[in-house]
């Protein structure tokens, strides 16, 4: 479920892959869903199809995403990153295979001091994700 109340969203910025983003990132986590999705049209600032704005969530969390009409000098960095409670060993076996292909593994998965089992990759898409099972 969806909390309506959330005020603040993370909100990311893609080059033309916000919705293939969008569906992998729901592939992976329960309880997840694309919200809604505003695609631009023709003759319109981006490129017909892209996506203009869109809302989806992630184990109950609100994300915001576009496709930048525009080219940018930046793109998404590890000195951010999302940072998944996993509730099962398959659940954070699973997000850290399916996040870390064709991406980079910044911390393999394993036990650390802070952590029975944590992993930190940066996915395909440049977005790094932090993985900890509860």
């Amino acid at each position: 479920m969806v909390d309506s109340n959330q005020k603040i969203t993370t909100f990311l910025m893609f080059e033309g892959k916000a919705e293939e983003a969008m569906k992998f990132y729901t592939s992976i986590f329960e309880q997840s869903e694309i919200i809604n999705i505003q695609h631009y049209g023709a003759n319109e600032a981006g490129v017909e199809g892209s996506v203009l704005k869109a809302s989806f969530s992630l184990k109950g969390q609100v994300f915001m995403c576009i496709d930048s009409n525009v080219k940018h000098g930046f793109t998404f960095t590890p000195a951010i990153s999302l940072y998944v409670t996993c509730d099962t060993e398959d659940e954070i076996i699973q997000a850290y295979e399916l996040l870390s292909q064709d991406g980079a593994v910044l911390m393999p998965l394993a036990a650390y001091p802070f952590s029975n089992k944590f992993g930190w990759v940066q996915d395909k898409y440049g977005v790094s994700w932090q993985l900890n099972l509860a």
